[in-house]
């Protein structure tokens, strides 16, 4: 009886076969710095923010709003500028 042999073809005959490496590709490709992967996108903050559900007046939440993208952060910026206004320290 003959022995079966495991080998395994190679994918590529011909290097002519290889898809060639646009632009694109890189933007997807994955990033490693030796065995690490390398994440993309924002660094994570030393200092998170902690997400809750508060309930604002009508017009404190219109008055926000209307300064344009960013509100909440203002909102948020306001409110830490009261409690340095008053605390007592």
């Amino acid at each position: 009886m003959k022995e079966k042999l495991n080998i395994t073809p190679p994918t590529w005959i011909d290097q002519d076969d290889v898809p060639e490496l646009t632009d694109e590709w890189f933007e997807h490709a994955d990033l490693y710095n030796g065995d690490k992967l390398v994440r993309r996108g924002r660094p994570k903050a030393a200092a998170t923010k902690q997400s809750v559900t508060i309930r604002y007046d009508a017009e404190v939440v219109e008055y926000f709003r209307a300064t344009g993208p960013g509100w909440q952060s203002r909102i948020n910026t306001a409110l830490k500028e009261w409690i340095n206004a008053h605390s007592s320290g």
